[in-house]
């Protein structure tokens, strides 16, 4: 007889739970949730699911492994009343699960691990060690997966430490491997850094979502096959081995070399350029899962696309992929927002809707809570959406879910592009570089209605093209429920671009920024009150609470920046919705985000730093309000907004 702390009934109690009614109703939230509806699995007290892995049984149970290493079977899981069991524990931060032949499959730390109910009483007894790796004790060395082809091989994505960046400290870190059922491993390719999506298609081709840090401008997808190299140098120090497919080392990696990675990958061979970029903040900040519309148009009109989760904006893309000459490439789009925490995983269940796992993983995540798992469910209405964007020679296809109103269809002015780039360094991000407008010099939309074909004057190979079609209305008379696509360019039709070039000299912003005072002024006379330095600390927050000044003192400030990904210092006028505010504004600047140090140009904001990258810092100079009170301190980093604390003026 199982244990009560082993199998647990839920209750309707128990609806009110760590999940609470976190969906965020912001305006877009809200108008999305007429086509796709948030629902809430429950989870009991006392259950934390920080999930790592989702897998559904041939008894249609839901198999859910967690960072705390354990694996939770759920039984009636489209229900509000789920019935949930602790099938294994003990595990090292399970971020990954597949179900196969009667057992599981997960991947630990440092191990393919097969989990096994030998006797049916609906416990784990056996687990066995498919194949194990090395690992070195860093933090950073998370193991994703399995995802299993349809030879039953297995592949696992090995996360790189971190140490003042990317580092590759055991064998295999920043790999993935195939591993098959008997315990045989195959490197297959390298250059990853932190991979905690990927999926294989039902083509069989392999893709990989990767985050920005070290070496990655952006969010990125990348097709990898056998003797890849997608980017990252620090695995190609196991190279050497004779099972590595390539021969590449660091050191053929220059670490500035001005390029980006398309063009980088002209040089260097094995180099693999991305298939999709997802423009950081714009299209969240830590891409994750990704998933295969295979429902047969039985969740909406895109089928066959591809969705993406984002762990930071609790979010969730949209990918129509195409092949051009052998080569992947395609355009990205907001989908869903409004999870109630980070996501990581996502699955189809068998009425064909969607199962999201989601752990905040201690960095936090805008949907607010530390875990959750909930559904999407597809409502029956189709929304007014940008279907796909198809590469031309000349221009662009442009496929609607909804007939066009042909009069605003078909005029150029509904539409506006733009072009732009990461650069490929081992700087940990990029901004945005190469910004140049592109001109929709005529329109032609199908009888149908359902498609235009844009012709479009300075289309670039290697660039990312943003299409905003806000001027377009359905023929019933509806708005884009979202007016922008990404699409990322690597090939066209007949391998020869013919789009006219606009002739235009590319800009070199330099955006002077009166707020942020970097070098002491000079009527201080090289005397400033009062010296602070301050840092951050993992889980998006400063080292500090509150700092007390006395009013119109002359302040030198450091900031510090311990962690692993971004931040700036924003001081704001009195006001907790004053931050608020402020930190809405940095999420609506777009494509200027980066110049502008996501710090908007308004009144609220008194002083700020720059964006300081990870294990740097900033000094600046500021007096002191003369107004006493409580001045709100942020990082305005889009997704960011919750890391606060107090400047107390006295």
């Amino acid at each position: 007889m199982k244990s009560i702390n082993r199998t647990i009934a839920v209750l309707c109690i128990l609806l009110i739970n760590q999940m609470g009614f976190a969906q965020k109703n912001t305006a877009i939230s809200k108008k999305e949730s007429e086509f796709y509806k948030i629902i809430d699995v429950p989870i009991p007290k006392g259950v934390v699911l920080e999930v790592g892995g989702l897998a559904l049984t041939d008894k249609d149970k839901l198999g859910v492994s967690t960072r705390r290493g354990e694996v939770w079977l759920i039984d009636k899981p489209y229900s509000q009343k789920p019935v949930y069991n602790r099938f294994a524990y003990g595990m090292h931060e399970a971020l990954g699960l597949a179900y196969k032949d009667n057992g599981f499959y997960l991947s630990q730390r440092g191990e393919l691990t097969r989990l096994e109910d030998t006797n049916n009483d609906g416990e784990a007894d056996l687990y066995k060690t498919i194949y194990s790796w090395p690992l070195s004790g860093n933090y950073h060395e998370y193991s994703y997966g399995p995802k299993l082809d349809k030879n039953g091989d297995m592949y696992v994505n090995l996360n790189l430490s971190w140490k003042g960046g990317g580092k590759s400290l055991a064998k295999w870190r920043g790999w993935l491997l195939k591993i098959t059922p008997q315990g045989e491993m195959f490197p297959i390719a390298t250059g990853l850094r932190s991979p905690a999506g990927y999926a294989v298609s039902p083509e069989g081709a392999i893709f990989y979502t990767e985050n920005q840090g070290d070496w990655v401008g952006s969010g990125r997808m990348t097709h990898l096959e056998e003797g890849d190299f997608a980017g990252h140098p620090s695995g190609l120090k196991w190279t050497d081995d004779l099972k590595s497919p390539l021969k590449l080392k660091p050191s053929d990696i220059e670490e500035f070399s001005g390029l980006s990675l398309y063009e980088y990958a002209k040089k260097i061979p094995e180099l693999k350029a991305p298939a999709i970029w997802f423009p950081h903040t714009i299209l969240g900040i830590s891409t994750s899962d990704m998933l295969y519309d295979t429902t047969g148009a039985k969740f909406g009109p895109f089928e066959n696309q591809i969705f993406v989760g984002d762990q930071g904006h609790s979010k969730i893309m949209r990918v129509f992929m195409e092949k051009i000459n052998g080569v992947y490439q395609g355009a990205s789009f907001p989908f869903r927002e409004g999870f109630s925490s980070g996501i990581l995983r996502m699955i189809w269940g068998s009425d064909h809707s969607m199962f999201v796992g989601m752990t905040a993983r201690g960095w936090r995540s805008s949907g607010g809570k530390d875990f959750g798992l909930q559904r999407l469910v597809w409502t029956g209405k189709t929304p007014f959406e940008l279907k796909a964007i198809k590469a031309q020679n000349d221009g662009f296809i442009v496929e609607f879910t909804k007939p066009v109103d042909q009069k605003t269809a078909s005029d150029p002015a509904s539409y506006k592009m733009a072009t732009f780039n990461y650069t490929y360094h081992v700087t940990y991000g990029s901004p945005i570089v190469d910004q140049e407008k592109a001109m929709i010099h005529k329109v032609e939309v199908a009888k149908d209605g359902l498609s235009a074909k844009l012709t479009v004057h300075g289309m670039k190979l290697g660039f990312i093209h943003q299409l905003t079609a806000a001027g377009v209305k359905a023929k019933s008379g509806e708005s884009l429920l979202h007016d922008t696509g990404y699409y990322t360019l690597n090939e066209v039709p007949g391998g020869k671009l013919k789009s006219m070039s606009m002739k235009m000299k590319k800009s070199n912003k330099k955006i002077v920024q009166p707020k942020r005072v970097t070098k002491m002024p000079t009527d201080w006379n090289g005397k400033y009150d009062r010296e602070i330095s301050v840092g951050t600390v993992p889980g998006l927050k400063f080292d500090f609470k509150e700092l007390v000044v006395n009013k119109g003192e002359k302040i030198q400030l450091t900031l510090n920046n311990n962690d692993d990904m971004l931040h700036n210092l924003v001081i704001t006028k009195p006001g907790k919705s004053t931050a608020d505010k402020v930190g809405n504004m940095a999420l609506e600047l777009g494509l200027d985000g980066a110049d502008l140090n996501y710090v908007p140009d308004t009144d609220l904001v008194l002083y700020h730093t720059g964006i300081v990258g990870p294990e740097t810092s900033e000094r600046i100079f500021f007096k002191a309000p003369e107004k006493p009170g409580t001045y709100w301190v942020l990082c305005s980093f889009p997704g960011h907004a919750s890391m606060r604390a107090k400047l107390i003026v006295k």
